[in-house]
């Protein structure tokens, strides 16, 4: 399957962020992509509480969801969002940060609420606090196409290995990880924690990122790592894309998650233990 990770700078402006995506895409196509993912919030990267709740919609009135929809069918491909930022009924007020898989004819076979929020102190001068904005997920979703069973998880949840161990478990052969990764957690740990995912599970992980400093109308900016990755079974890094904004292009041969998996078969070596 040739897969084509989209790496973005997303501004809080959704419309454009939608023309970039739209641009995106029809070069993945003309490379000969058939499946497309883009990073974690596609649609809106902010950091303003009351600018997002002005320009987010419902999942259902959302004009990034229903534009991306028809993009898919119009190119025929796979499509992964690998976040949009939607308004929920929570009486609270918060957002569900949620990732889309659609088919080729358009359809969302598939949606995943991240579960894991950045609450972190990264510095004195960087901190997150997600889940003041967002309601954390609560269900680990494996979704079925022609190609592969796709794990789906977004950004912070690839720290936590027992996520992705029950993904694989569960049948997934590629994971998916868009991400806004910080530049400075990015730089020590984005590499090491996607393959380590990869080696663990057997799996493909495909992470989708933001890059760059992102321009802000409301709330300050913010600055994301980049190198969108895709990882092999075996734990190799298959396509790297750096930090500009573009189309990454790798191919995938489904077969590497088998041959990997005979190779260490340590999803069936689980044992029981006491303590500590």
């Amino acid at each position: 399957m040739r897969t084509a990770l989209l790496q973005m700078t997303s501004s809080d402006d959704p419309a454009e962020n939608l023309k970039t995506v739209q641009r995106m895409m029809a070069e993945a196509v003309a490379s000969g992509a058939g499946f497309v993912l883009t990073p974690e919030v596609t649609n809106c990267l902010s950091g303003s509480r009351t600018h997002q709740q002005q320009v987010l919609r419902l999942e259902e009135e959302d004009p990034t969801l229903a534009a991306l929809r028809d993009a898919a069918a119009r190119h025929g491909v796979w499509l992964l969002l690998g976040s949009l930022g939607v308004k929920t009924r929570d009486a609270d007020g918060r957002f569900a940060n949620r990732q889309f898989l659609i088919s080729p004819e358009g359809d969302v076979v598939a949606r995943y609420d991240k579960i894991h929020m950045f609450d972190v102190e990264v510095s004195a001068e960087e901190t997150y606090r997600e889940s003041d904005g967002y309601r954390a997920g609560t269900r680990a979703v494996v979704a079925t196409t022609p190609f592969a069973k796709i794990g789906m998880s977004i950004c912070y949840d690839v720290r936590f290995a027992y996520l992705h161990r029950a993904l694989a478990k569960a049948g997934a052969q590629i994971l998916t990880v868009p991400a806004a990764f910080s530049h400075v957690t990015g730089a020590a740990h984005w590499h090491a924690l996607l393959r380590a995912r990869a080696i663990e599970t057997g799996c493909f992980v495909l992470a989708p990122a933001q890059t760059g400093t992102h321009p802000a109308s409301r709330g300050p900016s913010r600055r994301t790592y980049g190198h969108s990755l895709a990882v092999a079974p075996w734990g190799e890094v298959l396509a790297d894309a750096g930090t500009d904004p573009g189309v990454c292009i790798v191919d995938l041969d489904l077969e590497k998650v088998e041959e990997a998996r005979k190779r260490v078969p340590s999803l069936t070596h689980d044992r029981e233990f006491d303590g500590p």
